[in-house]
């Protein structure tokens, strides 16, 4: 099971993100994932696991190549997490409103 931390940790390198982003034009190998940077295959591959490890990003074997593609649930649950601190300040920002608005009725009176 993939725990929240592993996937903010994955996210948490520009290197890992921009490799989110050319999977998400297409599923690539590993080759065409090193020819993207200048670094070797072994630091590409260190940055691929974690991004699989942290669910957001999924291999599959296709003869003897490896296929990477995104995982959508992964971002999934990015998003979830979002959304539940999401509502915390959506109640804050209300509380604030509703006294700048009961003040703001209080001087007119």
């Amino acid at each position: 099971m993939v725990q929240i931390t592993d996937t903010f940790k994955a996210l948490g390198d520009p290197t890992r993100v921009q490799i989110l982003s050319l999977l998400a034009h297409e599923d690539m190998t590993i080759g065409q994932v090193v020819d993207q940077f200048d670094m070797t295959r072994a630091g590409v591959k260190k940055h691929m696991n974690l991004l699989q490890k942290g669910g957001l990003i999924r291999v599959r074997a296709n003869g003897r190549e490896r296929i990477n593609s995104l995982n959508p649930e992964g971002f999934k649950t990015v998003s979830e997490w979002v959304r539940y601190y999401d509502q915390f300040w959506d109640d804050k920002l209300n509380a604030l409103k509703n006294l700048i608005e009961s003040e703001t009725s209080n001087d007119k009176q």
